[in-house]
């Protein structure tokens, strides 16, 4: 096993890794820019090593992280989610310089990073995928041409794209035209090429992916899925895992497709494989080559613990379980609790945390890098901490959120919770009953009224009366 690893991250993630480290008996080195000096995971690491004052380039430059990890005497670096995760440049640079890389090949983050290359991968495998262009789009008029052969609506998807960038829902030739250059300048802006593709638009379907896990002896296994069908513009708000709405051969099916496709690709440490599923009918969608945001929830009702195997097959060992090792017991939900406003088109909320309290009790957990008095900087991710609830039944997952998410003290900045406490009482969610369309189709759960806790109240005063006293 490693004896020090670099952690190429920052905020929740980076913590998480850190405590799996410590779990393990590995030495972690945490890395941090300017606004990241009073950090949880600099606080947490065995060390911590300064990269800059500007807020991005220190986590974002391969070469210099490489560098730092082998002036410590890192033997591994973990990059997290982000930032260079899934660069098969720091997976390169870091194999020529005899440090592991805690996560697939390089050749592989780039074959499943470039989503052409993908689709002909698991079209190749057997996987299903969705109808669509056979590789990048040379320009509008082919685009338009192969719009026509598959049938609006379409989607119009950056190649090298991730997280919800680079995609446009075209439901006419007119807006197909409109959508061409923007999605082109999105692309080139976010991901450094211009190159995009084509895929038919499965119209509010469940957003299903499977976790895998594989090493480097053969073994590929699955640990079920997540639902991920709760988002807005693309973007994740609450995951659940396994779906509440997949039958049992349906769940069987996607598990088997993600293993084959791993499997195809020959496949290295924790990945996700993504699907559609509409009316029966199930699609590849991508494949994200590293740990997920929510892998929490599948740690909740499997009992692996993702982060250790992760660490453990980029030290050459073989999985610690088998297929028919791995059950799933109960539900469990993840809630991102991101610095947003919600009633004012989620606007972004950042400052300083005056008060913050974890909620408890059976059944919950929180991942997070914020404490009181902690200023969340402007330059990351909203996210403020990731709330896990589980529960041995639907009912029992759900009634547990609502109370923990009631139990939660986050004051300073204005959070999703109280948005995410109406999804959870709307009775189409509570019976199972959503797709990618439900948050655009239900505004009406904006509506809810915003009340002041009496410690906030109280806060608010005391601040008055000491400017007046001129205290």
């Amino acid at each position: 096993m490693f004896k020090k690893l670099l952690i190429a991250n920052r905020g929740e993630i980076a913590v998480r890794i850190v405590r799996a480290c410590a779990e393990m008996g590995i030495r972690s080195v945490a890395i941090y820019t300017e606004p990241d000096r009073f950090s949880l995971h600099v606080k947490g690491a065995d060390e911590a090593h300064f990269v800059g004052e500007e807020p991005l380039a220190g986590y974002l430059d391969p070469r210099r992280v490489v560098n730092l990890a082998r002036e410590t005497g890192c033997d591994a670096i973990h990059p997290g989610y982000g930032f260079l995760s899934e660069s098969a440049e720091f997976a390169r640079i870091c194999s020529e310089a005899g440090i592991a890389f805690v996560g697939p090949s390089a050749e592989v983050i780039a074959k499943m990073g470039d989503k052409t290359a993908a689709r002909a991968a698991m079209r190749e495998a057997g996987v299903p995928i969705t109808p669509g262009s056979e590789g990048n789009l040379a320009n509008r008029e082919e685009a338009l041409t192969v719009a026509e052969e598959i049938g609006y609506p379409v989607m119009l998807k950056a190649t090298s794209g991730g997280g919800g960038r680079g995609i446009r829902r075209c439901d006419t030739p007119d807006q197909l035209t409109q959508a061409w250059d923007r999605v082109i300048s999105e692309a080139t802006k976010a991901f450094g090429s211009a190159e995009v593709f084509m895929e038919k638009c499965v119209v509010d379907p469940l957003h299903i992916e499977v976790q895998v896990l594989a090493d480097g002896h053969g073994g590929v296994i699955h640990l079920f899925e997540r639902d991920c069908s709760i988002q807005r513009r693309n973007q994740k708000l609450i995951e659940i895992a396994p779906s509440p709405q997949l039958t049992p051969e349906q769940r069987s099916y996607v598990g088997k497709m993600a293993v084959r496709a791993a499997s195809a690709v020959n496949y290295e440490n924790a990945g996700t494989v993504e699907f559609l599923v509409k009316d029966n009918e199930v699609y590849f969608m991508e494949m994200n080559t590293r740990v997920q945001v929510e892998h929490t929830i599948t740690e909740a009702i499997t009992g692996v613990d993702i982060v250790r195997e992760q660490l453990r097959i980029a030290a050459g060992e073989r999985l610690a379980y088998r297929q028919e090792d791995i059950r799933h017991q109960g539900y469990a939900i993840q809630f991102r609790i991101n610095a947003e406003d919600p009633k004012n088109d989620f606007l972004p909320s950042f400052g300083r945390i005056t008060r913050y309290y974890a909620p408890g009790g059976p059944g919950v957990r929180t991942d997070t890098a914020i404490y009181t008095g902690y200023t969340i900087p402007p330059y990351f991710d909203s996210m403020c901490l990731k709330l896990i609830v589980w529960g041995m039944t639907w009912e029992e997952t759900l009634n547990r959120g609502i109370r923990a998410l009631n139990d939660m003290r986050l004051q300073g900045v204005k959070t999703t919770a109280p948005y995410y406490q109406e999804i959870l009482r709307h009775p189409a969610f509570r019976a199972a009953q959503f797709d990618t369309g439900f948050v655009p189709a239900h505004p009406e759960l904006l509506n809810y009224s915003v009340k002041r806790n009496p410690e906030e109240i109280a806060l608010a005063i005391s601040a008055a009366i000491a400017a007046h006293a001129g205290l």
